[in-house]
């Protein structure tokens, strides 16, 4: 009974994951949905910025805190490592509700996109960069990334297995294509506006600050086998043509790190 109530809890938690990113779409492009980033000023300019200034730190203090290794080994002495994952996301879903229902429009605009062809082009690379987020998910297996293949592991009664290291296509390009999809989605907009061009803004500057923290856990974690994928492989801007000497140092340092698992001397 219990390894099922895991498995419903990951399955419930990715489902209101789904809607809310499927939400923030909807909000970051003005699309369906009954509250989006833009929309009739209600308070004073400088209230605005303090308030979404405030959702924005929430969400990011939110989103990192609790993405770091000393927290979750503090956190799962409370909370069963089976569904660590999933209640992250969970509380990653209520940082960004929050911040749905009490974004606040800031009026004036920064830009507008006339020309036909030129509007389609951002209308393209803003569904680009969301279909590049869940394609990296998807390649670096997407349901351990939010949480089901750890109820589903607890549920079949299998202990948790680390993913092996591994950069398929988009990560030959550029070491996180997910954060360069949310911020291509975030920046291609026909009609910037102020509040627009605030959110896109900030959200970039926490995503450069955050993926810094990411890597040194990576670091920590895969040793020099990441730290060869870093000197090859940009952080945040794919590279369309590699670096033959760094690429073939980083080819080295896989073939010799594999070689080191072979004989059980892997440093993972």
């Amino acid at each position: 009974m219990k390894r099922l109530a895991v498995l419903l809890y990951g399955v419930v938690s990715y489902s209101v994951f789904f809607g809310t990113f499927l939400y923030l779409i909807g909000f970051v492009g003005n699309l369906f949905v009954p509250k989006s980033v833009d929309g009739t000023p209600a308070v004073p300019l400088g209230q605005a910025i303090l308030i979404n200034t405030g959702l924005i730190l929430l969400f990011g203090l939110q989103h990192s805190i609790m993405a770091r290794q000393g927290f979750k080994r503090w956190w799962t002495k409370f909370v069963p490592r089976s569904i660590e994952r999933s209640t992250y996301l969970l509380f990653t879903c209520a940082a960004l509700a929050i911040m749905f229902v009490f974004w606040q429009p800031m009026g004036g605009v920064v830009w507008t996109i006339e020309n036909g062809f030129v509007k389609g082009i951002l209308f393209a690379a803003f569904a680009l960069g969301w279909v590049i987020v869940l394609v990296s998910s998807f390649l670096i297996n997407h349901f351990d990334l939010f949480g089901l293949r750890q109820t589903w592991l607890y549920f079949r009664g299998q202990p948790y297995t680390h993913l092996n290291f591994s950069t398929p296509f988009l990560y030959q390009f550029v070491r996180h294509p997910l954060y360069f999809g949310l911020i291509l989605g975030f920046w291609s907009a026909p009609v910037m506006t102020v509040t627009h061009l605030f959110f896109a803004l900030t959200l970039t500057i926490y995503i450069v600050s955050a993926v810094r923290l990411e890597e040194k856990d990576l670091v920590a974690f895969h040793g020099e086998r990441y730290r060869a994928y870093r000197r090859a492989v940009p952080l945040l801007i794919p590279a369309l043509f590699r670096n033959p000497v760094k690429e073939t140092s980083y080819q080295t340092i896989l073939k010799s790190a594999k070689q080191e698992e072979n004989t059980g001397e892997a440093f993972l």
